[in-house]
């Protein structure tokens, strides 16, 4: 639940209400995550209550409805520490379209094979040159600074993937190419036998010869 334990290292620092907590998360976490729907924050938030990780009260404002106030709890940051100092590890194998993609294009031979590495290659190079702006636009937020260098550090290991892709698959594509099922006749063609025209033509032009 990474977005859960997010919430309870921003209330660290100090209670907050929903809408800050949303802020707070956008600013520290910046553009590569996205933003936060706050309906999705506020379930969260009522999961970490339930569950005893933070504590809600109510806040009254004299010129606009009141509000409720998260609390981080002792059972919370013991939750947090437990989750902080625990290596990631990935679960349910590495997944990207990208090599349906691959594997479609190998069905369709090698030209096919060629333009899907051929794209993918300058849209990559395009990410890296936008990620190349957002690392200079918040040089000096440490946090986001990270994620960034981890999108490029990604990034660059999708274009020597590519590389790879070329390498192993050329061969494949080329033998799937080459047992692909010949096309299936023209409507056109399938008209004339189902009418008989087509047979009758071709015999007035062998009598005719």
């Amino acid at each position: 639940m990474p977005l859960h334990h997010a919430v309870l290292a921003l209330l660290t620092r100090r209670p907050n209400h929903g809408y800050e907590l949303k802020a707070r998360f956008e600013e520290a976490i910046g553009p590569q995550w996205g933003g936060l729907n706050i309906g999705h924050l506020y379930q969260i938030l009522e999961r970490l209550v339930r569950d005893g990780y933070v504590s809600r009260s109510q806040v009254t404002q004299t010129d606009r409805p009141d509000k409720n106030l998260y609390t981080l709890t002792e059972a919370g940051e013991t939750e947090l520490r437990s989750w902080a100092t625990t290596a990631w590890v990935r679960v349910g194998g590495f997944r990207d379209e990208l090599f349906l993609k691959l594997l479609g294009a190998c069905a369709l031979g090698p030209q096919t094979l060629t333009t899907l590495i051929e794209s993918q290659r300058r849209t990559y190079l395009s990410e890296l040159a936008g990620l190349a702006q957002q690392r200079r636009a918040h040089a000096d937020e440490p946090l986001v600074a990270v994620l960034i260098d981890a999108a490029i550090a990604h990034t660059k290991a999708d274009l020597g993937l590519l590389d790879s892709a070329a390498q192993h698959l050329g061969p494949l594509a080329a033998a799937q190419g080459a047992t692909a099922p010949e096309q299936a006749p023209s409507q056109a063609g399938r008209d004339g036998d189902e009418t008989g025209g087509g047979e009758g033509t071709m015999g007035e032009r062998t009598e005719s010869a």
